[in-house]
This record gives structure tokens, sequence and C-alpha cells, in this order.
């Protein structure tokens, strides 16, 4: 059962914006994660979809189902919580390992230390 017809005009407007600017965001750190060269590079594009991306996304969905249920819906706030909590512990291990690899390897890619 599809209760999207009847969402009202100004709500579909909202989620549309919403939805449109955290796919771009999602795409624009997508296309960074192919465009940059090394590991130590491609860490960084990708934060843009999980960071900005997951909260314009949430906050569609917030306006959506709020308005569809006649009632807050809040449940989106944790999943922005529980991502943003835990995509930097993610790439700050990645980092890391690449990290021990490269010096186990001793590869010229390491970044420089200060």
């Amino acid at each position: 059962m599809i209760q999207a017809p009847d969402l009202p005009q100004w709500a579909a407007l909202v989620t549309g914006i919403l939805l449109l600017g955290g796919a771009i965001a999602a795409l624009i750190g997508s296309i960074g994660l192919v465009r940059m060269r090394s590991f130590y590079d491609r860490v960084h594009p990708p934060t843009i979809g999980s960071s900005m991306g997951v909260v314009l996304i949430a906050a569609a969905s917030i306006v959506c189902f709020s308005v569809l249920r006649a009632r807050p819906s809040v449940h989106e706030v944790l999943i922005v919580v529980f991502v943003t909590l835990t995509t930097p512990v993610t790439f700050m291990l990645l980092g890391r390992a690449a990290l021990y690899r490269d010096s186990a390897e001793s590869d010229d890619r390491m970044p420089p230390s200060r």
C-alpha cells in the first residue's frame, strides 16, 4: 500500500528537494572517490555522502512520514546519529590499517609525517 498520493503538494516539494540534495551530495562524494589517486586521498570524499547526504535524506524521510502519519516521526534521527558516530571511526581504522600496511612494506605512497 503506497501512501505517497496522500502527501500534500508542499510536503512532496520539500521532500523532493531534500532527497535531491542528499542524492547530489552522495554523487559528489562518489565522484570524488573515483577521481582521487591514492588511498589516503580517497578517504575524504565519501564523508560528504555519509554526512550531508544522510542528513538530507533522513530529513526528507522525517518530513514525509511526519506529514503522512500526522505525528512526529523521529526514528531517522537515530540513523543519523549512528552513521555520524560510526563513519569517522571506520575511516580512522581504515587509515591506520593502510599506514601499517605501507610502513610494513616500506611503500613510498605514505603521506609525509609531521
